[in-house]
């Protein structure tokens, strides 16, 4: 028997005017519970307006969308209050969940663990490096317990170390909570690295017009060899896509 898809779109389309110019134009995807999926696209191709869609914070001007349960949102910035403790972000999004009062502190320790940040729970963000704060809002998305995690770039503004070691870090959340994941991204081999599957959209309008399906044989590292041969054969289709919106 099939699993339910945890996200599906059918012929969705998007134009935020009447008039205006489609961004995105008969999108039909489906994602498995559990899946970690890349969306990889040149800027302005509808990413991040995909990914609204998913998340409810936009409406489609044409066809359906279906999450199934409600999702998480992890954006390029890490939007902590900057008066509260690591644990207090992260305690807030557990207030806001419904989770006891007695119960945040201890639950919110507990994400911070999983992030492998927890000897930092007192400290308040501006005490923080740029991939710790990515980290503890990683750990606020997990604090809403929802089986989709949306993430739209959000190790972008990062040095190259430390978004590999953040690569590390989200994957082994992934394979920990079994969360489904579409992670947003300009980066090719960032895909590479990441996705069991990369999704490639073209521009004006967004389409999504090629895909690989990566197998799952335990982690990767952003210089293994398949990572590499994976990272051309979508670089070479990409910039393919480039050169034909810009004819």
């Amino acid at each position: 028997m099939s699993l339910r898809p945890a996200i599906r779109l059918a012929d969705v389309a998007k134009r935020y005017d009447a008039d205006g110019p489609i961004v995105l134009d008969g999108i039909d995807l489906e994602v498995a519970p559990g899946e970690f999926t890349c969306l990889l696209g040149a800027s302005g191709c509808g990413k991040s307006t995909l990914l609204g869609l998913i998340a409810g914070l936009e409406q489609p001007s044409a066809g359906t969308v279906e999450v199934d349960g409600r999702a998480a949102v992890m954006f390029q910035e890490a939007s902590l209050l900057p008066w509260l403790s690591a644990r207090r972000n992260v305690e807030l999004a557990l207030r806001f969940g419904g989770v006891p009062r007695a119960d945040r502190r201890a639950r919110a320790l507990e994400l911070l663990d999983l992030v492998n940040l927890a000897d930092a729970a007192e400290k308040r963000p501006h005490e923080l490096s740029g991939g710790m704060r990515q980290r503890v809002a990683l750990a606020r998305a997990l604090a809403q317990d929802r089986e989709v995690l949306l993430m739209d770039e959000p190790f972008a503004a990062l040095d190259a170390i430390t978004r590999d070691l953040l690569h590390e870090e989200l994957e082994r959340v992934w394979r920990e909570t079994g969360r489904t994941i579409v992670f947003v991204t300009h980066n090719v081999r960032e895909a590479a690295r990441l996705g069991q599957r990369v999704l490639l959209m073209s521009s004006r309008p967004g389409r999504i017009v090629n895909e690989w399906r990566v197998a799952d044989e335990g982690p990767r590292r952003i210089e293994s060899p398949s990572v590499s041969a994976l990272s051309v054969e979508i670089t070479e289709q990409l910039r393919r896509e480039i050169r034909r919106n810009a004819a």
